[in-house]
């Protein structure tokens, strides 16, 4: 091996998301297969909220009052839902829209993250949080549910739930948010590499793929 060959640049990549956007689970689901297939890109992955319902009340509200309330009736929400779960399909992802009772209010989610970050078992603790709401149905605005996910990344559930409870972290996670506004995000998820290139959408494999191959070219020129 040669010890004067340059390291890969690590890149950092920022994910801009919301727990209740079924667009992002799919995104994100993209990228972390892409890397788990492309394990020579090194990058750093940091997890930014995006409160798709910033006024939805802490305790959540019924689905269906969710559903009529954003979309203005049932079926035109089931008829976008039955389309998501067709691409879900395709990429491992089971969504059972019909197991979800509740949607919830996401802040205590994303607080939840940014404290597992610190155990660096943030990533984990997303595909948890997403699967739980997403394909069981679980109410993930419930403290009870969130420790126990935390505790099924390696967390102690009893810590987890203390810090649920102390409402630390609640104002980053809405100067977070305002942020992305700021930054001209109206729409997640959101990629943002290196804090220069970014992309929106639940990209396709490829299309997320040539930009990090580009990105980590323009890093290694640095």
């Amino acid at each position: 091996m040669n010890s004067l060959a340059p390291r890969p640049a690590r890149l950092n990549i920022e994910i801009v998301f919301d727990f209740v956007c079924p667009w992002c689970y799919l995104g994100v689901r993209r990228l972390l297969q892409l890397l788990a297939r492309r394990p020579d890109m090194p990058v750093e992955l940091s997890w930014r909220p995006f409160l798709l319902n910033p006024d939805m009340p802490r305790t959540g509200m019924p689905r269906a009052d969710y559903m009529i309330r954003k979309f203005g009736a049932e079926d035109r929400a089931r008829r976008l839902y039955a389309s998501i779960a067709e691409l879900g399909a395709h990429e491992g992802v089971a969504f059972n829209f019909a197991a979800i009772r509740r949607t919830p209010n996401s802040v205590d989610a994303h607080r939840l993250v940014r404290e597992a970050a610190r155990a660096g078992v943030a990533t984990r603790l997303v595909e948890h949080i997403f699967a739980a709401h997403f394909i069981e149905g679980q109410d993930i605005g419930s403290h009870a549910v969130l420790a126990s996910l935390a505790a099924s990344c390696g967390l102690d559930a009893a810590q987890a739930a203390e810090f649920l409870a102390s409402g630390e972290g609640a104002e980053a996670v809405h100067a977070e948010n305002l942020h992305a506004h700021r930054l001209g995000i109206n729409g997640v998820p959101c990629f943002l590499i290196e804090g220069e290139h970014a992309i929106a959408g639940a990209q396709e494999p490829e299309v997320l793929e040539r930009l990090l191959e580009l990105a980590l070219c323009t890093a290694r020129d640095l």
